[in-house]
Parts: structure tokens; C-alpha cells; sequence
């Protein structure tokens, strides 16, 4: 499709991962799912163009107007998943996140995901777009972590990181680790990376023989978990997280 042949507006599931309904991704299968509206018909391509969400319903209910973007720190504890729901009962961020943030706050988004014995900084914003931004491997936003391990290993090994390792097929990029402090056969590790592929920090470090035993999340980008006390979340302020979009886009 030409530019000239380019429909008016935007593709319906950016306008309402814009507007805070879900990830775009999450979009696509509500629409599969059948929640999705515009009137009284039912949305069937993520690919309709739109220039409002006027009209547009999810699960029966009008999509509010966007509200602007938010983004919260969240000290995320051990034993809870980063999902919405699950189906065999476990408890994920969304019970703790009623008591940690303020009444009235529009539905928040995970930024990438912490497991479930995986600890630290989560951020968390309403916008779907920044969210996508965040967590795109080509955007290179750090992450940083912290982990105790069980085991032997030196700051020459951890070295080696600094050009990519492939640990069963896997391939990761660059991580750059450092030997904090030893105690015995116990050990903290700084590591910081910018792809965030699933469990990477346990796979990379358990490829040296190591047993993790503990993992925290402290940095994504710019934002530090700093003292904020486990399972608390704050918000970030408008300036900064506006000046870490305009980076993102330079």
C-alpha cells in the first residue's frame, strides 16, 4: 500500500494500546476473542483504521480517552507472576498492586516481565505504545540485576560475557558482570544487559555452573529500584519520563 493509498487515522489496536486498553499483541487477541466494537459489529483485523475510538467498545464498555502517559516503579516481591491472571490460581503483581498504588490510577501495564522467583524493579505504564518502545531489543534500554549464586567462578569468566554468549542454541548479546563480593561459595554478581530474553540472567550464569539463588532486579534504563520498600510502587515524574521518551526517539 502506497502512501496516497493509506487509509486516514491508525491501526485500531495503536490507537487503544495508546490509550491504555492493553498491549498491542494483547489486542489482537481480544479481537480474535470477539470483545471488540465499533458500534454494534464486531472488529475483525488489528488493522483497522481509525480516527477516534468513538464508538469503539471493549467487553461492552465505551474506551475512555487516553489518558497521559504514566509510568510507576514497582518493588516487585518474590512469588508472584506478571500476568493479569492465572488459570490455576497462583497470585500474580495485579493483587498486590491494589494496596501499592493510589486509588483511581488507570490500568497499568508490566514493562518486559520478571519470573516468578525474580525480584526487583518492575515498571508499569498505561500507555501501550511506550510500553512496546521498552521492551523492543533494538531500543537497547539496560537492565541491571543482582544475583547470589551458589558456586565457584571468577571475574575473568564473567569477562567473557562482555562478547555474547550461546548457552543450549540460545545465543545472548553482550552482558557486561562483575564479582560484587564473596562469602564462602556464595557470591553477588552485578550483571547489566539490554536484550532481556526469557530467564537470560539464570540460563547465562547456571551455563557456568552456578546455582542462583536469589535475583533482583535493581535498574531498567535510567529508573532505579534505590530504597523503595518491597511490594511499594511509585510514580515516576512526568518530566522524566517525557525526557526518556524524547531519548528513545533521538
Amino acid at each position: 500500500m502506497s502512501e496516497n493509498e493509506r487509509p486516514e487515522g491508525d491501526r485500531i489496536a495503536k490507537l487503544l494500546a495508546r490509550a491504555g486498553v492493553a498491549s498491542r499483541r494483547e489486542i489482537e487477541r481480544m479481537i480474535e476473542d470477539r470483545r471488540i466494537k465499533i458500534g454494534e459489529d464486531f472488529v475483525t483485523s488489528p488493522a483497522t483504521f481509525l480516527t477516534s475510538l468513538n464508538g469503539v467498545t471493549v467487553d461492552g464498555k465505551p474506551v475512555a480517552k487516553p489518558e497521559r502517559t504514566r509510568l510507576f516503579a514497582f518493588h516487585k516481591p518474590t512469588g508472584l507472576l506478571t500476568a493479569e491472571r492465572d488459570f490455576s490460581g497462583r497470585p500474580t503483581i495485579y493483587a498486590a498492586l491494589r494496596n501499592a498504588l493510589p486509588q483511581g490510577t488507570p490500568r497499568m501495564m508490566p514493562v518486559g516481565r520478571l519470573d516468578m522467583n525474580t525480584e526487583g524493579l518492575l515498571l508499569l505504564t498505561n500507555d501501550g505504545g511506550l510500553k512496546r518502545q521498552m521492551e523492543l531489543p533494538s531500543s537497547e534500554i539496560p537492565r541491571t540485576y543482582r544475583a547470589r549464586t551458589f558456586g565457584d567462578i571468577s571475574q575473568e569468566q564473567l569477562e567473557t560475557l562482555i562478547e555474547g554468549v550461546e548457552v543450549d542454541g540460545m545465543r545472548y548479546d553482550r552482558i557486561d558482570a562483575n564479582l560484587e563480593r564473596r562469602t564462602g561459595q556464595n557470591q553477588w554478581i552485578e550483571l547489566t544487559l539490554t536484550e532481556g530474553k526469557n530467564r537470560e540472567v539464570r540460563r547465562v550464569l547456571e551455563h557456568f555452573g552456578l546455582k542462583v539463588n536469589r535475583l533482583i532486579r535493581t535498574a531498567y534504563g535510567p529508573f532505579g529500584l534505590a530504597d523503595l520498600p518491597r511490594g511499594a510502587a511509585v510514580e515516576i515524574g512526568k518530566e522524566d519520563v517525557e525526557r526518556f521518551r524524547a531519548s528513545l526517539a533521538s
